[in-house]
């Protein structure tokens, strides 16, 4: 037998090779171009080399990435690209940038509209679906306590960074700032109350998801008491709402990277990149502390939990990238418990863990609030010791539960710790001019943290699929 010729003797016809993608080297190589490009037009903007090279090497490296990022069927990847593209096209194009928020107030609208079914749903089937009633009061013990551990070292962690890069020292207040009146103080009674729903209608049409999820605990309790063929109905249709919505979530979620690009066009065509420079010790203090956070509180979570990190760190990767592009943590939410589930955690566990943490679990936030509290009390001049900044942690340790609903909740809390602390207001509003950029960090941690919470308490529970 010849070759080119079948068994049987007769000629076969060659077959043709599919076409290769771009090898790994040739990959890596467009990339570090890309990055290349891309940084040496943001060196040359910064030394006034000519705003127009200066531009086309920043577009240039963008145009790069782009090959490589319509080859991956990744959502990060495009919400990298898009990112990139949003905060070039604000700092070029301000007016038409600001124009473009449009597209990220859809997104959310559409992700807002989900979030509540979800929730009731979720937890409903997980507790009457799977007979999970004697479980959730253990769940939420023993939720409530990682909650607790997790927030306490993210303010220490703060406090810690800010007293080494000691960025408020030396600021100049303006003198024409106003010291504005404080927002309102939300006291332990109150963050109690508005735990309970007086109107179910009204929690889902404001986006209360800690009554939202009550109600859901006492239906879904209510539900698993029912003889069964009273509650199958029921329970079939919830569960049909439940796979509907992580549908709707399938397809919302593709536009979540024009989303996310919008958002940052809007902010840097809004606030500028300039007007940030006074303020980026601070920025880079904060980055830098939640570096730390992960690296010394996160990662040996993990570890002692014994979740493997690698497969952890890709199941949270999108959701915390859309929640730090969007700086809403209810962009987030329908990801993170689509994701979480399939890495391995029970429904009804992260239906109700998840949920719950959006207002106990703030890890981001916590470590936002202590340095910014601190940075605060350095920029109006007032020496604090460690028994005065012990007080603040432990202020903020009570005040900052039960203000998620709250657009911004995380300078609510400020502003009542610093009225309680006596620290000028002027120098809280100063904190203003970056809050959205360090919002995105501290939203972004939120999303990971409470994914955490989930894995590590289903751990606990010895539940799960989690390998």
């Amino acid at each position: 037998m010849t070759p080119g010729t079948s068994p049987s003797g007769t000629e076969q016809t060659p077959r043709k090779m599919p076409a290769k993608l771009p090898s790994e080297s040739v990959a890596r190589a467009t990339l570090a171009l890309a990055a290349l490009l891309l940084g040496g037009g943001v060196l040359a903007g910064w030394l006034g080399a000519g705003p127009e090279l200066a531009v086309a090497l920043r577009w240039c490296g963008i145009a790069l990435f782009l090959p490589m990022v319509l080859l991956r069927r990744s959502l990060l990847a495009w919400t990298f690209i898009a990112m990139l593209a949003g905060a070039e096209l604000g700092a070029d194009a301000p007016r038409i940038a600001v124009q473009t928020q449009i597209i990220s107030e859809v997104f959310l609208r559409l992700i807002r509209a989900i979030v509540a079914p979800l929730i009731f749903g979720g937890i409903v089937t997980g507790i009457a679906g799977h007979g999970e009633l004697k479980g959730v009061g253990r769940v939420a013990v023993k939720a409530i306590v990682f909650f607790e551990i997790v927030t306490t070292l993210g303010l220490i962690v703060g406090l810690i960074a800010i007293n080494i890069s000691q960025a408020g020292v030396g600021v100049a207040l303006p003198a024409a700032m106003q010291t504005g009146a404080p927002a309102g103080h939300h006291g332990w009674h109150d963050v109690v109350l508005n735990i309970f729903p007086e109107n179910i209608a009204l929690a889902v049409a404001q986006n209360q998801i800690l009554q939202v999820a009550m109600f859901a605990l006492l239906f879904g309790a209510a539900l698993a008491t029912l003889p069964r063929a009273k509650g199958a109905p029921m329970l079939g249709v919830l569960q049909s709402l439940v796979d509907v919505m992580f549908r709707i979530t399938r397809i919302v979620m593709y536009m979540a990277p024009a989303a996310a690009g919008a958002a940052l066009a809007y902010t840097v065509g809004s606030m500028g990149f300039a007007t940030l420079l006074p303020l980026a010790k601070l920025i880079v203090t904060y980055y830098c502390g939640l570096l730390a956070f992960v690296l010394l509180v996160l990662f040996p979570a993990l570890l002692v939990a014994r979740i493997p990190a690698r497969k952890f760190w890709a199941a949270v990767a999108e959701p915390a990238a859309i929640g730090f592009a969007t700086t809403t943590s209810e962009a987030a939410l329908p990801q993170s418990m689509e994701n979480m589930e399939e890495f391995g955690v029970p429904r009804w566990i992260v239906s109700f863990v998840i949920p719950t943490g959006y207002s106990f679990n703030l890890t981001g936030s916590s470590l936002y609030l202590s340095m910014a509290a601190i940075f605060a009390a350095q920029a109006g001049g007032i020496q604090m010791g460690w028994g005065e900044q012990l007080m603040i942690l432990a202020t903020l340790l009570l005040t900052s539960k039960g203000v998620a609903g709250v657009a911004r909740g995380s300078l609510v809390v400020l502003m009542a710790t610093a009225t309680t602390m006596h620290i000028p207001m002027a120098a809280v509003m100063l904190i203003l001019g970056v809050d959205t950029l360090m919002d995105m960090g501290r939203t972004g941690m939120n999303v990971i943290g409470n994914c955490m919470a989930a894995a590590v308490v289903a751990k606990w529970e010895k539940t799960g699929t989690i390998a």
